[in-house]
């Protein structure tokens, strides 16, 4: 997956401009999928906020029948105010969060532990009607082994943290483009 750095701006100023408008009436960027047919395919997508570099939000699907650029805007909005984690994003917050966006590709399943490479395979645990998924950054921007992030993993779909030890669990990975506010001078606004 190849992403403009012109692509990435526009994507984050429209994550952007979908949370402002949940406390401003506020015109999204224009979108010209001709120019960027990008926008207009269907991949997963997940939109994450931060504040001072601690987690505020963070919401995404895997998958998406809508185009890109739509899922994008709706993971912005529900990171803002559907992260069943926090309380609802409000308006004095918002001028202090900081975006990141992971477009993600088709998973993939994981054949053995062995295969997950760290910084670069999100994971998604799906086992007993449980799922859990963890971006492919997480490891790294805490300092994660494969251990620590199978386990992470595990606690994250509900499961005590070792139970990666006793089998090989059903995972899939996937790659994501990850890129945020923080890349660009003056960010997104």
């Amino acid at each position: 997956m190849n992403i403009s750095n012109e692509e990435k701006k526009i994507l984050l100023q429209l994550a952007r401009s979908s949370i402002r408008s949940l406390f401003r009436q506020t015109k999204p960027p224009e979108i010209d999928l001709e120019t960027h047919p990008l926008f207009n395919t269907q991949k997963g997508a997940f939109v994450t906020l931060t504040i001072n570099n601690n987690l505020r939000g963070c919401i995404g699907y895997i998958i998406s029948n809508l185009p890109l650029y739509q899922t994008v805007q709706d993971a912005a909005v529900q990171a803002a105010i559907g992260d069943p984690r926090f309380p609802k994003l409000t308006w004095e917050e918002f001028n202090f969060i900081s975006i990141e966006i992971s477009i993600l590709s088709e998973p993939f399943p994981m054949k053995s532990y062995d295969d997950i490479v760290l910084g670069k395979h999100g994971l998604i645990l799906s086992e007993s009607g449980r799922r859990g998924l963890l971006l492919p950054q997480v490891p790294i921007e805490h300092g994660m082994n494969k251990e620590e992030y199978l386990s992470a993993l595990c606690q994250k779909a509900g499961f005590h943290h070792d139970l990666w030890r006793e089998r090989v669990l059903n995972i899939e990975m996937f790659t994501a483009e990850v890129f945020s506010e923080k890349e660009f001078k003056n960010g997104s606004n």
